[in-house]
């Protein structure tokens, strides 16, 4: 009766997860991401069966274990990963948890990641073959449950951080780990590089074969050699994981559809003798008592910490007195949502008379008060640490302009620009996915990664050519966005709240529904190749070309690194920077105006 009542609900669950599939297809955007996914995952896995078709056994044990880690921490950082069939649509339904579990399992297999992964498994295949043809029988059902325990690992993954982050310390840890993945992405080639130059590639992959990812290989070398026991074992030990995994998935899907998540801990009420002064206070408490707030803002600082700091794997210090201005950054990015966040709360601050100056000034200042004197301290300390004397006059000059650039941006990006996202009360139990507009929240992020970088210019340059001089032009440029671009936000919300509160209340309205259709009405080749350079024009223009412009005009050419233009000769430098520079500006204006052509596209051609 339970083995029929699992049957058919995984049946169910399948159908429906491919019938999901089928009308996500129906979407050009996401099939264009869809489409560059599978082909990026296809040249990795083809790249893992040529590890195993040389013979190397020690690279593909690693790569192996590359591929569940990325099945671990990749949902971590895409928003939770693909949760089409959330547990708590069946939380009313008469189903046992291990029942529901192993029926969503089962339905996860349905799915591009699934299937590219079951084709860098055949490795598996590949490595026995050349050892035995029993070798390469073991390698079938080693496969299978590698990919299974991959799958279930990427759950409990999930599930493990979605309870984290309803504490406060585990939304810090999850926050850091977040950082590191996403540092690494950028920097990583400095521990890839002393990795290599080192004599740690055989413990390195020895740590491999211990590890879960390694056992499916365990099994196929000892059948390779013929010991049946030892090739046994691995599979046995496979499978008992599985179990506990599914096990440990189940209790905590129980426990994220039936827990009540509210707190009952008494709070100081706020005290206040103003609304300039009660609005601050508010926006402080939302920083350090919300947890995605605080997850949010740990992570921007972790993030530049990391990022700095991984150069020193090849005992360079030349990022170090960055990592102030990188986590205001990032943290400027984080924080371009505000009002999308609070989602239909807004309604309070709209609903009071002359809010919308202390509101958006509040949330300025909060912004400051909880990046600004950290960072502050960050740069000097890394800057002491450096013993750079030439990066003083740089930073001092960039970080203000940054601090005041971001406050204001963010204010005003929130206003101009918010996604609709879940309501603080609504949100599920995977506080990761934040609803259905992941897409332009994330374009949101990547825009304005941008725009705080840019807001450092003009201090940067004046720091360049006229050293200490910059400083105070940086204050000067930090104060007027701050106040200009609050300004902004502050006209814009009084004359248009009501039409913001709509559009985080009932999402778009026809009109914009309309504009997206325009968006789509662009062939799929060019809409694909515009955000592929949307995406990927920073790295000609900032690491290829303004980085290192920046070295060669403070000395410090001789910290090659990975900066192309670095290591040709003195007279074909600026010639690289320039056309790294161009490139990336290219890159950049051939996405914009993609999009921006579309606008001009009649709603009866967008159809």
């Amino acid at each position: 009766m339970a083995l029929g009542l699992t049957y058919a609900t995984s049946h169910t669950l399948v159908r429906m997860r491919l019938s999901s599939f089928r009308h996500a297809l129906k979407d050009q955007n996401r099939v264009s991401w869809i489409g560059a996914g599978a082909f990026c995952g296809l040249v990795l896995a083809g790249g893992t069966i040529w590890v195993a078709a040389r013979g190397d056994n020690d690279g593909l044990v690693v790569a192996l274990g590359i591929w569940m880690l990325g099945w671990v921490v990749g949902p971590l950082f895409a928003g939770g990963g693909d949760e089409t069939l959330k547990p708590e649509y069946f939380s009313m339904l008469p189903l046992p948890p291990r029942t529901l579990s192993t029926g969503l399992l089962v339905a996860a297999v349905a799915g591009v990641a699934p299937v590219i992964s079951l084709v860098a498994l055949l490795s598996l295949v590949v490595a026995g073959a050349q050892l035995s043809v029993a070798a390469a029988l073991i390698a079938l059902p080693a496969l299978v449950l590698q990919l299974f325990c991959f799958i279930l690992a990427s759950r409990l993954a999930v599930a493990v951080y979605g309870v984290l982050l309803q504490v406060r310390s585990g939304a810090v840890l999850a926050a850091v780990v977040n950082a590191f993945i996403l540092a690494f992405a950028a920097q990583g080639w400095a521990l890839i590089v002393a990795y290599v130059s080192t004599d740690v590639q055989g413990t390195v992959a020895t740590a491999a074969r211990i590890a879960p990812s390694g056992w499916g290989l365990a099994a196929v070398e000892a059948a390779g050699r013929g010991d049946w026991l030892e090739a046994l074992l691995p599979l046995v030990g496979l499978v008992l994981l599985a179990a506990v995994m599914l096990i440990a998935w189940s209790a905590l899907l129980v426990r994220r559809t039936t827990a009540s998540h509210m707190s009952h801990k008494v709070r100081r009420p706020l005290s206040a003798d103003g609304p300039s002064s009660a609005a601050a206070a508010k926006e402080l408490r939302s920083w350090t008592r919300d947890l995605l707030y605080g997850h949010k803002a740990v992570f921007a600082v972790s993030y530049g910490l990391f990022f700095c700091m991984m150069p020193l794997a090849l005992k360079a210090t030349y990022m170090l007195p960055w990592a102030g201005p990188a986590a205001v950054i990032m943290a400027g990015a984080m924080a371009s949502n505000l009002y999308g966040a609070d989602g239909t709360a807004l309604w309070t601050t709209l609903m009071t008379p002359g809010s919308a100056g202390p509101d958006v000034r509040a949330r300025q200042r909060a912004f400051l008060l909880v990046f600004g004197p950290l960072t502050v301290l960050i740069t000097v300390l890394f800057t002491w640490w450096a013993g750079d004397a030439g990066a003083w006059p740089l930073v001092l000059s960039v970080l203000p302009a940054l601090l005041g650039g971001a406050a204001g941006l963010i204010v005003a990006c929130s206003v101009w620009a918010a996604v609709p996202t879940t309501d603080a009360h609504k949100r599920s139990g995977n506080p990761l996915n934040s609803g259905e507009n992941e897409g332009e929240t994330m374009g949101l992020v990547y825009v304005m990664l941008v725009l705080v970088s840019v807001s450092a210019a003009p201090a940067l340059v004046a720091a360049l050519y006229w050293s200490w001089w910059g400083v105070p032009i940086g204050l000067l440029s930090g104060v007027l966005a701050w106040w200009y671009l609050g300004r902004l936000a502050i006209n814009r919300l009084e004359q248009r709240g009501p039409e913001l509160l709509t559009l985080l209340r009932h999402g778009r309205t026809v009109e914009e529904a309309k504009k997206k259709a325009q968006y789509e009405s662009i062939p799929r080749w060019k809409r694909t190749l515009a955000g592929f350079c949307l995406g990927f024009a920073a790295i000609p223009l900032f690491p290829q070309a303004l980085v290192p412009a920046i070295f060669l005009l403070t000395g410090n050419a001789d910290t090659k690194s990975w900066f192309l233009a670095l290591y040709v000769a003195n007279p074909l430098r600026w010639l690289v920077i320039a056309g790294m520079a161009v490139l990336g500006l290219g890159m950049y204006a051939y996405g914009g105006l993609t999009y921006y052509n579309a606008r001009k596209v009649s709603p009866a051609e967008a159809g």
